[in-house]
């Protein structure tokens, strides 16, 4: 049995005995904390803490790795709830075209945006997909991502829908670290159906998702919501559908237009809805009497360079929020959960504790993972972040530049 301990922490971050499942409104500046710490580790799971003045005479050292934090800190690691990592190629000649003056939708009116994913992908072997993949996802772990949810949506046709969720499916089996795989067939119209957009939903919810509940390769179901994509009448027919596979929904809502995607994300009771550019105050009323978690992207609006989600209103209105990377090859290529913290304080004013909260726990909502990440707390994974020595948790947004990690624990092992 792998037994792990953790002493003379400079500070302990995010402590619960029994954890909430989320944190609304004010309750997201509260941050508990142990000054000189130690945290122990059984088997993979956090199993106990406290303070070094009462630090336990352990008697049986044997199997028992001991790892000096001193001048560290330490805290649940990143929780990203919104990435789109299985993708062939990329799309920097987009990038240059949008630096030279055209706006997202001239890029997609021009073939480009999802559907030049969409091409790239359906060319692409699912082997040689997988390995692109998992280096992405050594990536982000080696970054402090400790769990995270992954989308298919660029393969727009039942073949390869099904190879991109059947990649996702190869990345859980890793048993790295927890994986949520989510269908998101309803992604764009593919050009086949550029005439016919009733037919390409009728094949996702009559030919896909039949057939990727026969293979059980999805946990939830997304549908982007959005002038020229998908309006919110078809947005919950494909969320109902899903239902009836047990799928929970999720919706890319309100990024380009304002499009009723919150509305009917909260009237379809979608664990989360994500974006939320163009969230208005009726949004959030809407939000108010829901379980759904408003997700921000930053990267998503940083990149494209959209007017930016009102966080703070959302939750100085009492709401709970989440901050996810939404790592993607067209609208944000980063999975850096440190930098979207850094965004969160910077462009949105969040506090850091409030950004911390964003991304540990109020993520791991957004994906289920509420019970098993997000705090530390026994019983919990041992999935942690080592920091480097900082003076306060508060460096770590504002050193948005700077790799302040020093180690990252999975399953209560030194991940390498």
């Amino acid at each position: 049995m792998q037994k792990l301990l953790l002493k003379n922490i400079k500070l302990l971050i995010n402590v619960y005995e029994n954890a909430p499942q989320k944190l609304s409104g004010k309750q997201m500046a509260v941050l508990p904390c142990i000054n000189d710490a130690w945290l122990a580790c059984d088997d993979g799971l956090i199993s106990d803490y406290g303070s070094m003045d009462d630090f336990p005479g352990i008697t049986d050292w044997k199997g028992l790795e001991v790892i000096d934090c001193t001048g560290k800190m330490v805290m649940p690691g990143f929780v990203d709830s919104h990435t789109h990592i299985v993708y062939a190629g990329n799309r920097e000649q987009e990038f240059v075209d949008r630096i030279n003056g055209l706006s997202y939708e001239e890029i997609a009116n021009r073939g480009g945006g999802i559907l030049n994913s969409a091409k790239k992908l359906r060319e692409t072997s699912e082997e040689f997909l997988f390995e692109q993949s998992k280096q992405r996802l050594k990536e982000i772990i080696s970054q402090g991502t400790v769990a995270v949810e992954i989308k298919s949506g660029y393969g727009l046709n039942t073949e390869s829908e099904l190879k991109m969720l059947r990649v996702i499916k190869r990345l859980k089996e890793l048993n790295w670290i927890p994986v949520k795989a989510t269908f998101l067939g309803a992604h764009a119209v593919p050009t086949e159906f550029k005439e016919n957009k009733k037919g390409y939903i009728d094949l996702i919810i009559n030919q896909m998702l039949p057939a990727i509940a026969k293979e059980k390769l999805a946990d939830y179901i997304d549908v982007f919501c959005e002038k020229g994509y998908f309006t919110a009448e078809e947005t919950k027919q494909v969320l109902e559908a899903g239902k009836k596979y047990e799928l929970k929904g999720k919706v890319h809502a309100e990024q380009l237009s304002h499009s009723n995607g919150i509305k009917t994300a909260v009237e379809c009771n979608a664990i989360s809805v994500d974006h939320l550019e163009f969230c208005t105050q009726g949004d959030i009323q809407l939000l108010k009497n829901s379980n759904t978690m408003p997700t921000i992207l930053p990267g998503a609006a940083f990149f494209l360079n959209l007017q930016l989600p009102p966080a703070r209103k959302i939750i100085d209105n009492g709401l709970p929020l989440a901050f996810a990377s939404d790592y993607n090859p067209g609208s944000s290529p980063s999975g850096n959960m440190k930098l979207m913290m850094s965004m969160a304080c910077i462009q949105y004013k969040l506090t850091p504790e409030e950004a911390i909260n964003a991304v540990t726990l109020n993520t791991a909502y957004a994906m289920g993972l509420q019970n098993e990440a997000g705090t530390i707390t026994p019983g919990k994974r041992a999935n942690l972040i080592i920091t480097k020595e900082i003076n306060s948790y508060g460096f770590l947004p504002y050193a948005f530049g700077s790799d302040l990690i020093d180690a990252v624990i999975i399953n209560g092992k030194m991940w390498k």
